[in-house]
């Protein structure tokens, strides 16, 4: 069975959720282009609004776009 593709914009998505879990500056953005960075920025903003609210480890699983 061949996996399939995911998209560019989740998996930024997700790696800026990630990022923004952990505590990281948004200056890391590892993307130049505008559209592509928005997407990263997004979910670094999701993921900084978790980390504000406690939400570490195990209890960030439910806040992770990635398991939904």
């Amino acid at each position: 069975m061949k996996r399939q593709k995911r998209s560019r914009t989740t998996t930024l998505f997700n790696r800026g959720f990630q990022a923004g879990l952990s505590g990281k500056s948004r200056d890391l953005c590892p993307v130049n282009t505008a559209d592509l960075r928005s997407h990263w920025m997004s979910g670094w903003r999701q993921g900084r609004e978790a980390h504000w609210s406690g939400m570490d480890g195990v209890s960030a699983i439910q806040a992770d776009p990635a398991l939904h």
